[in-house]
């Protein structure tokens, strides 16, 4: 991914080429990105869903709560 810190913005030529070619700029400062700038029309990329059920099954084991009770049991805590 093509990236350019705050002064070379400066040189729209080259940024205007990237986003034109469908590519994302990453915005730096001091070597740390501080923004990406997407070019119109992108599709939005998926993000990684955690696996609810594996984490569930490491939590409770085999148990199996109803939600209300749950509800009631974390209520006493506070």
């Amino acid at each position: 991914m093509p990236s350019v810190n705050i002064r070379q913005l400066r040189d729209t030529k080259r940024l205007k080429a990237w986003l034109r070619a469908g590519k994302t700029v990453e915005l730096r400062e001091r070597d740390e990105v501080i923004a990406r700038i997407v070019p119109k029309g992108a599709p939005p990329q998926p993000g990684d869903w955690p696996n609810f059920a594996a984490l569930r099954k490491e939590i409770l084991g085999d148990r199996v709560l109803p939600g209300a009770d749950l509800v009631i049991g974390e209520r006493g805590r506070y």
